[in-house]
C-alpha cells in the first residue's frame, strides 16, 4: 500500500475542494446560458473566465509575493474585461459568476490548507559574483580517501580557494570558525554529511554563503541539492560565478544536522561496528532481533499526525524537509529543501508476518508500502523518552538525553551552487502553480493529500 508523504484531508478540506471545482463548473454553466444569444464573443468570455479562475488558484499557491500580487492583478482584470465584452444586460448573471469565483477561490484556499507551500515551485537562484575570499575545509580520510584521489587540493588551489585540511584530532568547528574570522565570504566543505551539518552551522551564524562538495560516502545532502556526486571537483565551481538561494536546516537538542535523524531500529544499527563496512547486510542481519511482538519495543514517546499519543515506534525518522522515502535508513530524495517543514516517518510492525513484510520491502527498497508506516509534517517534533536515546544523526551514531526537541529552521543556509548544476537551473515561467493547484484539489477529492 502507497503511503503519501502527509495525513489524508479531513471532511472539510474534500468537500471545500469539491465546491471549488464545483463552482467553477456551475460559473461556466451561468456564462453559457447568459451567452446563448451572443455566441460571437463566448469563446472570449469563456477565455475570461478560465484566466480569472487559473489566476486566483496560482496567487494561492505562488511562493513570491510579487507573483501572487500580480495573479489578483490578472484575475481582476480578466473579470472586468469579461463583463465589457457581455454588456449590461448580463450583469445580473456575471454577478453570480464573480460570486462563484469567490467561492471557488476561498473553498480552494480551505481545501489546499497547510500544503500550499508544498505545491509552490521554489524560488528562483540568484546569481552571485565570484567569492572575495573563499576557504574550504577538507576531511582528507572521507569517502574512502576523495580529497586526495579527486585532487581537491590542486583543483582548489587552481580556483584561488583557500584550503584547510582537517587532520587527526582537529576541531572541525573551530576550524570553520577560524576561517570566518579571518575574513571568509564564502566557506565550503568536502566531507560527509555530517561535517557539511557541522560547517553550514558555522556559516549559518555568521550570515556566510555555503559550500557543499560531495565528498563523503554517499553523500544525500549534495544529492538533494542537485549536485553530481560524481563530479565532485565540479562542485568547487560554486566558488566562482554561481547561484545563491536559502535552504532550511533541521536541529535536535540544538545540533543542526541538514538531512535526518534517526530512531529505534535504525539508530541501534548505526550503533553496530560493523554498520559502515556493510550497511545493507547489517541492516538485514540486526532487524529480525529487533522487531516483533516478542521484542522488547524502544521508549519512545511522541504526538502523531493527529495530536493522538504515541508510546513506542520500531522506527521514526525525523528529515530536514520530507522524503520520498524508501527504506528505513531514509534512503531516498526530498523533492525541496525550503518549505519551512521537519518530515516525520513513524513505523511499527506488529506481528511476525508483519515483521517479514517490513524486511522483504527494506531489502527491496521499498518500505514506503509498508501498511504500518505514517508519514507527516511539522515545523517541530518532540520525542520523550526515561533513558538517553540512540539516535543516528546524518548517519553518526549518538546518545542523546531526553526529551529530544527537534526544529526546523526555514531560510536558514545560504547555499551556491554552480551554475551549471540541476539545483541551480533557472526555470521559465510556466503555469505551475495553477497545474499543481488543480491537481491538488483533485487529490483532496479523492481523499490524498493536495502535496
Amino acid at each position: 500500500m502507497e503511503v503519501a508523504a502527509l495525513p489524508r484531508p479531513s471532511l472539510l478540506r474534500r468537500l471545500c475542494a469539491a465546491a471549488a471545482l464545483a463552482a467553477v463548473g456551475v460559473a461556466l454553466l451561468v456564462i453559457v446560458a447568459v451567452l446563448l444569444r451572443s455566441l460571437a464573443v463566448l469563446p472570449l468570455v469563456v477565455a475570461g473566465l478560465a484566466i480569472a479562475v487559473l489566476a486566483g488558484w496560482s496567487s494561492l499557491v505562488c511562493a513570491a509575493r510579487a507573483r501572487r500580487w500580480a495573479s489578483l492583478v490578472v484575475m481582476v482584470g480578466a473579470l472586468i474585461a469579461t463583463l465589457v465584452l457581455l454588456g449590461v444586460e448580463t450583469i445580473a448573471g456575471m454577478v453570480l459568476v464573480l460570486l462563484l469565483v469567490a467561492v471557488s477561490n476561498a473553498a480552494a484556499r480551505i481545501a489546499l490548507g497547510p500544503e500550499r507551500g508544498l505545491l509552490s515551485e521554489p524560488p528562483t537562484a540568484r546569481p552571485v559574483e565570484p567569492a572575495g575570499n573563499g576557504v574550504l575545509l577538507m576531511n582528507v580520510r572521507s569517502g574512502g580517501g576523495k580529497v586526495e584521489r579527486f585532487h581537491l587540493v590542486d583543483e582548489a588551489r587552481r580556483r584561488g580557494i583557500t584550503t584547510v585540511l582537517l587532520r587527526a584530532g582537529d576541531d572541525l568547528r573551530s576550524l570553520a570558525e577560524q576561517a570566518v574570522a579571518g575574513g571568509a565570504d564564502v566557506i565550503g566543505m568536502a566531507g560527509g554529511d555530517g561535517s557539511q551539518a557541522l560547517v553550514a552551522d558555522v556559516a549559518r551564524r555568521h550570515d556566510v554563503a555555503f559550500v557543499c562538495v560531495p565528498a563523503g560516502t554517499r553523500n544525500h545532502f549534495a544529492l538533494d541539492l542537485g549536485l553530481d556526486r560524481a563530479d565532485v571537483a565540479g562542485a568547487l565551481d560554486a566558488f566562482g560565478p554561481a547561484v545563491e538561494h536559502r535552504i532550511d536546516l533541521a536541529t535536535v537538542g540544538g545540533r543542526v544536522f541538514v538531512n535526518n535523524a534517526s530512531l529505534g531500529v535504525y539508530a541501534t544499527v548505526v550503533q553496530s561496528p560493523a554498520y559502515r563496512d556493510a550497511k545493507l547486510s547489517t541492516a538485514v542481519a540486526m532487524l529480525p532481533d529487533m522487531l516483533g511482538p516478542h521484542a522488547p519495543g524502544f521508549d519512545l514517546r511522541y504526538a502523531g499526525p493527529d495530536g493522538a499519543p504515541a508510546d513506542s515506534a520500531d522506527l521514526l525518522l525525523v528529515s530536514n524537509n520530507p522524503y520520498a522515502i524508501r527504506s528505513a535508513s531514509g534512503a531516498g530524495s526530498r523533492p525541496r529543501l525550503d518549505t519551512g517543514l521537519l518530515g516525520i516517518v513513524a513505523v511499527r510492525a506488529e506481528s511476525a508476518a508483519e515483521v517479514s513484510t517490513l524486511l522483504a520491502l527494506e531489502t527491496a527498497g521499498a518500505i514506503h508500502r509498508f501498511r504500518g508506516l505514517r508519514q507527516w509534517t511539522a515545523p517541530a517534533f518532540r520525542i520523550d523518552s526515561s533513558e538517553p536515546v540512540p539516535v543516528g544523526v546524518d548517519g553518526e551514531a549518538l546518545r542523546l538525553p531526553p526529551p529530544l526537541e527537534f526544529r526546523i529552521l526555514p531560510g536558514a543556509l545560504r547555499i551556491r551552487l554552480p551554475k551549471g548544476s540541476t539545483g541551480a537551473r533557472r526555470r521559465p515561467w510556466r503555469a505551475v502553480e495553477v497545474r499543481r493547484s488543480v491537481a491538488g484539489l483533485m487529490r483532496v477529492v479523492a481523499n490524498h493529500p493536495a502535496a
